[in-house]
């Protein structure tokens, strides 16, 4: 069991089911009393040889970091451009253009100039769309997704025997899982995506429903091209972090993303 969701106040869970969770290396999600995701939970130890690759990770150069952020944001823009071309059927060069213009560590802040001409067009039924996490519908439903792929990065990262806490570009003192933050980037997509298939079906005010919980709590299984094959979206992420200590291992240079397919 990869992930559990805790989204009702009224559960109650034991000691004992937790300690079983997590050393099965499972991510814990609780949620507030709107059932949005709001804490997360992962075992202190997850690999044999933690320690080991702490020191690698910890040791990687910045010239390093800046390179995978690079490759990082090229992934996402790439895949934020097949998402918007198979949602407004156009074909958007320009995110193509700026995906190849984003320099080492993103030195020129390209990753926010896509995103605000992404959010702007990927909800052509809904007038002036900002993404804010407490902004208005379907931010809620993009909320949810992204908790649900932020746990399985963070349970990856664990289990490859690295710290969610160093990032390669976030690095807020206060955020636990600042390299999930950056490893899910490219994932993304899968959530807008998944939205925009939902939204015909929901109401005007866009509650989570059970329905809709449970379609993107499918997110987990869902295919992925990745490394020249397909693979459920959770194998897929652990293709990834493995590729990423890879990179702080200096056995590749490239971590492995997965491509939207068209």
């Amino acid at each position: 069991m990869g992930i559990v969701i805790l989204d009702n106040t009224q559960i109650t869970i034991t000691q004992g089911l937790l300690e079983a969770l997590m050393e099965n290396n499972s991510a814990v999600v609780t949620c507030d009393e709107r059932r949005i995701p709001q804490g997360l939970m992962l075992p202190m130890e997850g690999h044999t040889l933690q320690s080991v690759r702490y020191r690698k990770q910890l040791s990687a150069s910045q010239p390093l970091k800046k390179q995978l952020w690079q490759q990082t944001v090229r992934a996402k823009i790439m895949n934020q451009k097949t998402v918007l071309d198979q949602q407004t059927r156009d074909d958007h060069k320009c995110m193509a253009v700026w995906a190849e213009e984003v320099r080492s560590g993103d030195t020129d802040n390209v990753e926010a100039r896509a995103a605000a001409y992404y959010w702007r067009r990927i909800f052509p039924s809904i007038a002036d769309f900002v993404r804010k996490r407490d902004g208005v519908f379907p931010n809620n439903l993009l909320n949810y997704g992204y908790a649900i792929v932020r746990a399985m990065v963070a349970r990856a990262i664990v289990g490859t025997g690295l710290l969610p806490t160093i990032g390669l570009f976030h690095h807020n003192q206060y955020n636990a899982y600042c390299l999930a933050d950056d490893i899910m980037e490219p994932y993304r997509p899968w959530v807008d995506k998944m939205v925009c298939q939902l939204l015909p079906t929901l109401d005007a005010e866009g509650e989570m429903t059970k329905a809709t919980k449970t379609a993107l709590l499918s997110l987990p299984t869902e295919d992925v091209w990745i490394d020249g094959h397909r693979s459920p979206m959770q194998i897929a992420i652990e293709t990834t972090v493995d590729s990423l200590f890879d990179c702080f291992d200096e056995t590749r240079r490239k971590i492995i993303y997965p491509e939207m397919s068209a």
